[in-house]
């Protein structure tokens, strides 16, 4: 997030060299703070998306903190502008293309005159990048995540206004560009996603038929497998390593306890472990031995999208397990890169989708996860396969890792572009 000295310096630069006619108002000149509540809670529920704007708030598939009736939310209006006020520094503010209702934590705010702004150019504008860090100046809290901008707070922000006219065709101009700037996104993501599919192709075969093409072949009996190396073996995962599932949310020092970092399932990536976001809960010294991640240990998701498997390779000094987790220590004879191929494979046949109850929420219970399917070439094999696979593969991840940065080059020029087009930069 861009950074000021002051909030007096982020507006002289925010609202210096604007072209002639261009003006500044005051929001509280602009808006009208409006509360009006849902009589019945059956308006279309609506929420504010970082990436989106306002949205309904089925599309953002969130199935978390839904109250049981919705009467008293605030209703909005087409061209409202909705503020969540405690995540209006993370882009927590849209102008709204729907009626609906909102959290009575949002403010609502109505334009007093229609005819001098376009609801699309306010949208682009007060969700740009110089926005949103006054709205993180303005906002008061203990830390970042309790941070909250007060309505009056955000009503005595300056909003650049350049004549009617001028706005409608900025937004035009962004929309251009935009559906040319989306339609090269999605090109390169589908480009990614045929990558992807090359690199898992090579990587399942590899795990299940082997390098030797000359290899003799016995059949498994089992459908979506087939035929292996008549000399690999076939044993269940409580085989091939240890399995422990970790520890449930403790919150409390329960007497000689220590506060460590723990993994969840969120933390869980296939092939990569996502530390930027790692909590901590109690630990009592014989659960630190039992819960502790180890160099190589495989980390399989329980919960969540079952079955995602990475390896640790001490990103954090010290981490630990929550129960929607499994530790796998691989034995001697089973070399864990190996099987974290082989995991990625099972989840990419849907193996791992056709184990669990799914009447609820899915969840891949330690009595199902000594049970999954292994195959065991001997070790020696197992290494010549995992360097087989390193070695095809690095092409097609040297190409995965271009296009995923041009995706976010191009999205770094989109949002400069939109800055650069409100605030009056660019002709």
């Amino acid at each position: 997030m861009k950074k000021y000295l002051s909030f007096k310096e982020a507006i002289e630069k925010l609202i210096s060299n604007l072209p002639p006619k261009w003006k500044v108002y005051r929001a509280k000149g602009i808006f009208n703070q409006v509360d009006v509540r849902s009589q019945t809670g059956e308006e279309q529920l609506l929420s504010v998306s970082e990436h989106r704007g306002v949205v309904p708030r089925n599309e953002m598939k969130i199935t978390m903190f839904m109250a049981e009736s919705y009467e008293g939310y605030k209703l909005c209006e087409v061209g409202d502008l909705v503020i969540n006020s405690l995540w209006a520094w993370g882009r927590g503010i849209g102008i709204s293309e729907y009626n609906g209702i909102v959290s009575t934590a949002y403010g609502v705010f109505r334009l007093k005159d229609k005819n001098l702004f376009s609801p699309k150019y306010l949208n682009y504008l007060l969700r740009t990048k110089d926005y949103v860090a006054l709205y993180y100046m303005r906002s008061k809290g203990i830390w970042i995540s309790r941070l909250q901008l007060q309505d009056k707070n955000f009503l005595d922000l300056p909003i650049i206004c350049p004549p009617k006219d001028e706005q409608d065709e900025i937004v035009q101009y962004i929309k251009a560009q935009e559906e040319k700037i989306n339609l090269f996104i999605q090109k390169k993501q589908r480009f990614i996603e045929l990558l992807k599919e090359q690199r898992q192709r090579i990587i399942n075969y590899s795990v299940t038929k082997g390098i030797n093409p000359n290899a003799e072949m016995k059949d498994t009996g089992i459908e979506w497998l087939g035929e292996i190396p008549k000399h690999w073996q076939l044993r269940r995962l409580k085989n091939v390593a240890e399995v422990v599932l970790g520890k449930m949310l403790c919150n409390e020092d329960k007497g000689g306890y220590a506060l460590k970092p723990y993994l969840k399932s969120k933390n869980i990536g296939w092939d990569k472990v996502i530390i930027e976001e790692v909590d901590e809960m109690w630990f009592s010294p014989k659960e630190m031995l039992t819960y502790r991640v180890k160099e190589n240990d495989l980390l399989v998701s329980e919960g969540g999208e079952v079955g995602k498997t990475c390896i640790w390779k001490n990103e954090l000094d010290e981490c630990y397990i929550q129960n929607s987790v499994h530790k796998l220590t691989c034995f001697e004879d089973c070399l864990p890169e190996f099987y974290l191929f082989w995991m990625g494979m099972l989840g990419s046949v849907g193996y791992f989708r056709s184990i669990v109850n799914q009447v609820s929420i899915a969840h891949l219970t330690r009595e199902k996860v000594v049970t999954v399917i292994c195959l065991h070439p001997p070790l020696e094999e197992q290494k010549q396969i995992v360097a087989h696979i390193k070695t095809e593969t690095a092409t097609i991840d040297t190409a995965i890792a271009k296009a995923e940065r041009e995706i976010e080059l191009i999205r770094e020029y989109k949002e400069a572009m939109i800055a650069e087009a409100v605030m009056g930069k660019r002709k």
